[in-house]
């Protein structure tokens, strides 16, 4: 499969767009796709977000905020599970190449669609393009490549056995140590994203089916940093959203125990995607959702159907039991 996809990219013009507030799975996929195939440029319509700039800086990755797309002759799309996500960027081609990790939504169907929902992050389906096709991979790129690994796997709290050896062989193969690894996508807390922690936290409110805890809150940034305060102060799982004139965008993030006794975030999301026309999708422990609407409305729905599967929880533990 892989090496059909190869032959697709070599000797063409290409550019490879990245979802808005692209994080390091995003970037590290689209470099590593630039360097293995060159003549190519990688545009991120609505910017990236901190982390993946400050590694950008760090190895000297180049992109674009404004392109024409009917420059290239083939446009190649990474980590986005839905064309929503692309905001701004008018209809691609049926021909666009899809690659991507997330539970499929159905709206890339119409498209060259290459997709391993199994996979922790894109960045382990581009490795094995480049290892299938025999194509070298240089220390900037495992190095990048390694970045979207640790940030989309929770910093390995949601890595599966997959993730780790195809990191591990990146380490052995471009003699990365894990410091540099973990060095790599180390930010500064920012004032603003401290106050905006302390803020979701003041806001959040909570509700509980037996041990388990859902908390909703609503800032004006930094929802997933404000997500991950909200667990350490003791929630199960979390939505924060915001609101933009008419539009909001809500971050979830879920405990690996809580993924254990049967929380999946990304069907979650996807399903009050569905129903409210909104864009929603994810992982089984991090998710998001945007669009249209009210962004307290959405909180309550999520806080309402996380409740229902909490309860079904309590009910098959309570059946195991008695048997």
């Amino acid at each position: 499969m892989f090496g059909e996809l190869a032959d697709k990219l070599r000797g063409r013009n290409k550019v490879i767009l990245v979802h808005g507030n692209a994080d390091m799975d995003a970037i590290g996929s689209a470099y590593a796709l630039k360097m293995a195939f060159p003549d190519a440029d990688i545009y991120a319509p609505n910017s990236i977000d901190r982390v993946s700039k400050i590694v950008c800086e760090k190895i000297g990755v180049e992109y674009k905020e404004s392109c024409d797309l009917s420059a290239y002759e083939q446009i190649v799309v990474v980590d986005t599970s839905s064309p929503e996500q692309l905001e701004g960027v008018p209809e691609l081609p049926k021909n666009t190449i899809v690659i991507d990790h997330h539970l499929p939504t159905g709206k890339w169907d119409e498209y060259d669609f290459y997709c391993d929902p199994d996979r922790t992050s894109c960045c382990e389906i581009i490795k094995d393009i480049l290892d299938e096709n025999g194509i070298p991979i240089d220390r900037d790129t495992a190095l990048m490549l390694i970045g979207g690994m640790i940030t989309d796997s929770g910093h390995f709290q949601f890595a599966k056995p997959g993730l780790l050896t195809a990191f591990a062989d990146l380490m052995e193969r471009c003699s990365i140590n894990m410091d540099e690894a973990y060095n790599l996508t180390m930010a500064p807390v920012s004032m603003s994203e401290k106050i905006a922690m302390l803020k979701a936290i003041e806001r959040t409110k909570f509700d509980r089916v037996g041990n388990l805890i859902v908390a909703t809150s609503y800032g004006g940034s930094f929802e997933a940093s404000a997500c991950r305060a909200i667990m350490t102060a003791g929630a199960d799982v979390v939505f924060v959203g915001s609101q933009r004139d008419d539009t909001f965008r809500l971050s979830a993030r879920a405990t690996q125990e809580a993924v254990r006794k049967g929380v999946n975030l990304g069907e979650i999301m996807k399903g009050i995607g569905s129903e409210t026309q909104t864009d929603g999708g994810g992982h089984a422990g991090a998710a998001g959702i945007s669009g249209i609407g009210d962004v307290e409305a959405m909180l309550f729905i999520c806080m309402k159907r996380t409740m229902e599967i909490f309860r079904e929880i309590k009910s098959k533990d309570l059946l195991e039991r008695e048997v």
